[in-house]
């Protein structure tokens, strides 16, 4: 079975490595939104696969890094790409929830990345 919970946050980033002229190379913000999906078998004595309660906390404390922050900043996100970033979230995350099975990160309403960590 596949449960998902949707968590959002507002980061700022330029993109160092594109063009002069790009306007990604400008500093910019986003909100982005984060669905992160976990597969586990249905536990019986407590009639889920994992607590939501719990989800959020631990994802909480990866997106305390990267909420409100210039990315460019954060270790291991000096050219933060959306892709980029969400490798990064990925590994931050794996780490807590082992049953992660895919990430979702939109940039904007209509960009972003799917990430199952390849």
């Amino acid at each position: 079975m596949t449960i998902f919970k949707q968590f959002t946050f507002d980061s700022a980033h330029f993109l160092p490595l594109v063009p002069d002229g790009h306007k990604c190379k400008q500093i910019h913000g986003h909100t982005y939104k984060l669905t992160i999906f976990i597969e586990g078998p249905l536990d019986n004595a407590t009639g889920w696969v994992a607590d939501f309660a719990d989800v959020k906390r631990m994802v909480g404390i990866v997106l305390e890094n990267v909420d409100h922050k210039l990315l460019n900043n954060v270790q291991g996100l000096e050219n933060p790409t959306c892709e980029l970033l969400a490798t990064w979230l990925w590994d931050k995350i794996k780490k807590m929830l082992p049953l992660l099975k895919k990430i979702e990160l939109y940039e904007t309403p209509t960009s972003g990345v799917i990430y199952e960590g390849y």
